[in-house]
């Protein structure tokens, strides 16, 4: 039968772990307890103990105990919950995992719970759910209930909450709903998004479905741009179309959107073909305008919508990417071509637009021909990014790497 995992501190919260699993049982669904408390007694016995999660974290629980630093403990059961909870997958004893908690128990169950694949149930009910989360979810998939009130004991209103819960995770857990979920078996290709560049993504992404493909979109967030790096790194995607490289305008100039030092690292370095190009460059992403550091203010600007500020990349900048595109896509072991739209790489970078500047692309371009190796082909393009004729280009680039 389906198992769910329980995660948890037994000791403060056992109360109400012994009552979220009576509530997942009743609905016909095997439990699986990992207790990683380290102070007080567990209320109840865990199928995989304390004693064991620390273990995992390699360093005993005595000693934890012993040295009472609770940053050390939660960070010492953290990777431990997270290997046990690896070792479960890997090993296909569970099927979903749920977990409650404050702050300290969300840092542990989310630790683990990232270490899962995204699309496998993840659950967890939680006191900061409301809250900046990023730090919690990363790039998996985790889903946050909010606890409403704190998890400690049970009550009118966390015996309605903690019910809820139940039926989430068995609701996620249910075979017709992975039934549903499962793949097509059609191989897929990423693709990375803004809004900016949404007329092209979208051809693009038709004539690669034409082809016998599943196209899966990522928004270039900073979060987007990570989450298609990680998966790629996984061996999830036959090729990748860069589109939409903007976050890393954000990682050189100090923009809100970035994704990281490590963004174009994927595919180069995990043998997987790709097309590079340099969809909206043009542009940094902040908040509101208040958000914007003072040493840009003599800047070009653009207000997207009342809680985005795009700033306008110059030709020193953009000529520096290209110098970064270069160095990332040398290391690439399978087939790699950047394909340039020389009329503009966004929605507002089009002659008679608010941040039309041709010097800034002919300053990339040079920049990447100057530092890329000479087998991987850079094609110039006398179109706009959102030409329809560019984006089937670039699809078409992409399935002849791929041998179509």
């Amino acid at each position: 039968m389906t198992t769910i995992a329980l995660i948890g501190a037994l000791d403060t919260k056992g109360e109400d772990f012994a009552f979220l699993k009576t509530e997942i049982e009743k609905r016909g669904y095997h439990t699986l307890v990992v207790d990683f408390s380290v102070v007080g007694e567990p209320a109840f016995a865990a199928d995989i103990s304390r004693e064991e999660v620390a273990d995992a974290g390699e360093v005993p629980l005595a000693t934890l105990q012993a040295n009472g630093d609770r940053g050390e403990a939660i960070e010492v059961m953290a990777a431990g919950a997270a290997e046990i909870v690896r070792r479960l997958y890997a090993q296909e004893k569970i099927d979903g995992i749920i977990s409650m908690g404050g702050g300290g128990g969300t840092t542990v169950a989310s630790t683990a719970m990232r270490a899962l694949p995204v699309g496998f149930p993840k659950l967890i009910v939680s006191t900061v759910a409301a809250g900046e989360t990023s730090r919690f979810i990363g790039t998996s998939d985790i889903t946050l209930m909010p606890a409403v009130i704190d998890v400690a004991g049970l009550n009118r209103i966390s015996r309605e909450i903690y019910a809820n819960a139940a039926g989430a995770i068995c609701g996620m857990c249910d075979p017709r709903t992975r039934e549903a979920a499962a793949s097509t078996e059609r191989p897929m290709i990423a693709i990375s998004m803004f809004g900016n560049t949404t007329q092209a993504v979208n051809q693009a992404k038709k004539h690669l479905e034409d082809a016998g493909y599943e196209v899966i979109v990522f928004h270039a967030t900073g979060t987007g741009g990570r989450t298609m790096e990680m998966l790629t790194s996984e061996g999830q995607f036959a090729a990748v179309l860069d589109m939409t490289t903007t976050e890393w305008a954000d990682e050189l100039v100090g923009g809100v959107l970035t994704a990281g030092s490590e963004r174009l690292d994927a595919a180069a370095l995990n043998n997987i073909p790709q097309v590079v190009v340099p969809g909206c460059i043009d542009m940094v992403n902040f908040w509101g305008r208040d958000s914007v550091p003072p040493q840009f203010a003599d800047r070009l600007f653009y207000q997207w919508n009342a809680n985005v500020t795009l700033m306008r990349t110059t030709p020193e900048e953009t000529a520096q990417l290209g110098e970064i595109f270069a160095q990332k896509l040398n290391r690439a072991t399978a087939p790699v071509k950047v394909l340039l739209p020389m009329r503009g790489v966004s929605e507002i970078d089009l002659e008679g637009k608010p941040f039309y500047w041709p010097e800034t692309l002919t300053a990339f371009r040079d920049a990447l021909k100057r530092n890329i190796s000479a087998h991987i082909q850079v094609i110039e393009y006398d179109t706009h990014i959102n030409d329809p004729a560019f984006a089937l280009a670039a699809a078409d680039a992409l399935l002849k790497l791929l041998g179509k």
